[in-house]
């Protein structure tokens, strides 16, 4: 079968997909001729980040793709702050197949788009978020660190995991799971529950009253987190149980609710059986993982 494989014409080009890497000088170069062109605009638009070529599987000495460490690929950062220095209005618009430990970026750089591989359409969809013609409403779904010595990152960790502080940076994300901004803004309140208590076989309502206080329409993904205070087995410190997208105008309020049920709250427990354990849960709704207002649900 290998011998087989290895005589076809498309195994051959994958093996022999080299990747020829500017050098260090080559890329200086193209930097100052970059900040000559960005001297006589108004705004700055920077497109970065990595392609199919520097985020895959390595297994060969000649394919690159992975990584030590997740900075950006080459001289990119010197880019950027070639870029910042010039004190003009900057967009990033990043491209990308993981997550990027863009610290710099985020401390310096007042617009981000995290953009991933978007396809044929990437043009398109671009222009039509920056020109504002698309007001964007994308959540993350997955945990950005701000270095890779923080990975295994997640938002669902156990208790004890994520807890100490290292002696360099501390132990937040650089952006949590669920975060995303848009063109507006949007403001929760009056969160609560239909009942405080309930049993492990009923159901409650939570609801959340959210404001779009901008000036302008917008979605917004309304997210719906539970943690079991105490358990039998040791339990996630939040997990997402629910979401809803919303379009509200300029000054709109809108209620969201939720149904919590057994589904909601049930675990396998040590047993392998699939129970909701009478006690406290938190009830979170918000923006984000870690962007929420919380009540208390007492299960009998």
């Amino acid at each position: 079968m290998q011998e087989l494989i290895s005589t076809g014409s498309s195994y051959k080009n994958w093996v022999t997909d080299s990747v020829a890497v500017p050098t260090r000088e080559e890329n200086l170069k193209l930097i100052a001729e970059a900040v000559t062109v960005a001297k006589q605009t108004d705004i700055i638009i920077l497109a970065i980040g990595e392609n199919e070529q520097l985020c895959r599987e390595v297994w060969d000495p000649v394919r690159l793709g992975d990584a030590a460490t997740l900075d950006l690929f080459g001289q990119q950062d010197e880019l950027v702050k070639a870029m910042v220095e010039l004190g003009k209005p900057i967009v990033v618009v990043l491209t990308n197949g993981r997550p990027l430990s863009i610290n710099y970026i985020a401390q310096n750089v007042p617009a981000i788009i995290e953009g991933w591989y978007m396809g044929q359409e990437t043009g398109t969809a671009l222009a039509d978020v920056l020109f504002g013609d698309v007001n964007p409403s994308g959540k993350l779904t997955i945990t950005i660190p701000k270095s890779v010595g923080q990975i295994p990152m997640y938002y669902n960790h156990k208790p004890s995991a994520q807890s100490f502080l290292y002696s360099t940076v501390d132990y937040s994300p650089l952006f949590p799971f669920g975060f995303g901004l848009s063109y507006t803004n949007f403001n929760y309140s009056n969160l609560k529950l239909s009942e405080s208590t309930m049993k492990a076989n009923g159901k409650v309502i939570v609801s959340a009253d959210v404001t779009n206080s901008g000036n302008r329409s917008g979605d917004e993904i309304v997210q719906l987190y539970i943690r079991d205070q105490y358990s039998s087995v040791t339990r996630p410190v939040k997990e997402l149980k629910g979401f809803e997208r919303i379009t509200l105008d300029a000054g709109q309020t809108k209620t969201v609710k939720f149904e919590i049920d057994q589904s909601k709250l049930a675990f396998w427990d040590i047993n392998m059986n699939f129970i909701v354990e009478p006690g406290k849960f938190d009830i979170l709704v918000g923006k984000s993982s870690q962007d929420f207002q919380k009540v208390e649900l007492t299960v009998e």
